[in-house]
C-alpha cells in the first residue's frame, strides 16, 4: 500500500481540505508541541508538553508555564537576552 501521509506528515487527518500551505504550517507547529525541550530548573533535556501552556519535566516533575506550542516564546527570549539571562 502506498502512504497517504508522505507531504502532510501529521495533518493527513484533514484529507483534501484546507490546501497543502495551511496544511505544512499544522504540521510544523504539531512538530514544535511534541518535541522534547531542556529543563529550566535541571538542565535535562526532558521536557514535554502537558496541556495547552502548560510543561512538565519528567525527570525532576518541575512543571511550570511558557507558551501554547513551545516552553520559551519569542517575547520570552526577547527579554531574556535584554536581561543578560539564557
Amino acid at each position: 500500500m502506498s502512504r497517504r501521509t508522505k507531504k502532510v506528515g501529521s495533518s493527513g487527518k484533514f484529507g483534501a481540505r484546507y490546501g497543502i500551505s495551511v496544511k505544512k504550517q499544522i504540521r510544523a507547529l504539531e512538530g514544535s508541541k511534541r518535541s522534547i525541550y531542556v529543563c529550566p530548573k535541571c538542565t535535562k533535556r526532558n521536557v514535554k508538553r502537558v496541556a495547552s501552556g502548560i510543561w512538565e519535566c519528567r525527570s525532576c516533575s518541575h512543571k511550570f508555564a511558557g507558551g501554547a506550542y513551545q516552553p520559551r516564546t519569542g517575547k520570552f527570549n526577547t527579554l531574556a537576552n535584554r536581561l543578560g539571562r539564557v
